[in-house]
């Protein structure tokens, strides 16, 4: 089946600056797709190629099977929501819902009845009378997402839309944008560079790294599975070694880190003997026992406790090796100073060659 969405071969440059380099990305109809990385990776740039506010320097835009990309912007029948969220703010919140209605040239009764049920499946109708000064952050995000949807467009774009946002109501709109999309089956591409943020709404995340994919995966295996280093450091926190593999039997490699350390991780894919190799352990895979238990085990010494409120976050040594834990605050931890057993599983360890490059995906 032909990808709803498709960038094909694509890049933009600015001057010298390749902003986009050689994209392949292809969306499903109905998918939620991220596109996350930190500033300057392209992201927001790509968003505004697919919405017709730039133009791709080489390569093609699909959507439904037509080309787009020399398609003025305003026929594309795409929502788009901003940051700032861009209110008129001498209109109300039901004459700034019923704007892009108005555009299109859709009747005054029609408008009002589609107005209305818009604001109502977002739970703004009490408040359709008032001015965006009037209301709060997370009530005109709320007005700025209706109106991208009151139209019923193909796609939605969301360019940081949370980011003036506190946290609490930000991981609340999180949620709210979640089960909308689910309820009314929208294709979104979201742009973020805030990790929990993709993986909690995403059906899949890009991470981009200097304008080309690093990885395009589940949440579950952008977080659990990384492909390269960039990508496992990126997404939350990891405990990050160099080594190399000594053996490999039943599906489980053994490393010898750099620090003589031996662990043993499950393999994900292809691995040589004495090839150079990274094994990436996030903090909360870490158990912390008073003796030697299953899988891996790193006798380590407590050099630091933070409370972190829901967990612990230890700083551990062990012979040449650095690791840091999250524990939680249910598992008692010694004081700095004593010494335990670091264990995981080699299910819970990823391995990641150095030279892993970026490249496109699909």
């Amino acid at each position: 089946m032909a990808p709803f969405i498709h960038f094909d071969q694509v890049t933009k440059s600015f001057g010298p600056l390749r902003v986009v380099d050689n994209l392949d990305l292809q969306v499903a109809k109905g998918e939620f797709v991220s596109l996350l990385g930190p500033s300057g990776s392209g992201k927001t740039t790509i968003l505004m190629m697919l919405a017709g506010f730039e133009h791709p320097s080489h390569g093609a835009i699909w959507l439904d099977g037509t080309r787009i990309e020399n398609l003025p912007s305003h026929k594309r029948n795409m929502g788009v929501v901003f940051q700032n969220y861009a209110l008129f703010p001498h209109m109300t919140v039901a004459e700034n819902v019923a704007f892009p209605l108005v555009m299109r040239g859709v009747g005054k009764g029609e408008a009002g009845e589609r107005v209305a049920r818009a604001l109502d499946m977002v739970r703004l109708a009490h408040l359709k009378d008032r001015r965006p000064a009037q209301l709060s952050g997370g009530q005109q995000q709320r007005v700025a997402l209706t109106r991208a949807l009151v139209f019923e467009p193909t796609v939605v774009l969301m360019d940081e839309p949370l980011g003036a946002l506190d946290k609490q109501l930000r991981e609340h709109m999180q949620l709210e944008l979640r089960d909308l999309h689910r309820k009314l089956g929208l294709t979104v591409i979201f742009v973020t560079h805030d990790q929990s943020e993709a993986l909690t709404m995403s059906d899949r995340i890009a991470v981009f790294n200097r304008g080309r994919i690093e990885q395009l995966d589940t949440p579950e295996g952008i977080y659990d599975r990384p492909r390269t280093r960039f990508v496992a450091e990126f997404i939350g926190e990891t405990n990050l070694f160099e080594g190399v593999v000594k053996q490999v039997e039943d599906g489980i490699a053994e490393v010898a880190l750099t620090s003589g350390v031996v662990v043993r991780a499950a393999l994900l894919g292809p691995v040589e003997i004495g090839a150079p190799i990274l094994a990436s352990v996030r903090p909360e895979r870490l158990h912390l026992q008073d003796g030697p238990g299953t899988g891996n085990v790193i006798p380590v010494t407590v050099t630091d406790n933070v409370y972190q409120g829901d967990h612990l976050r230890t700083h551990l040594v062990g012979p040449g090796i650095e690791l840091v834990g999250k524990v939680q605050r249910r598992v008692p931890v010694g004081p700095v100073g004593s010494t335990a057993f670091a264990c995981f599983e080699p299910s819970e360890c990823t391995l990641i060659a150095p030279d892993n490059a970026p490249g496109s995906a699909s």
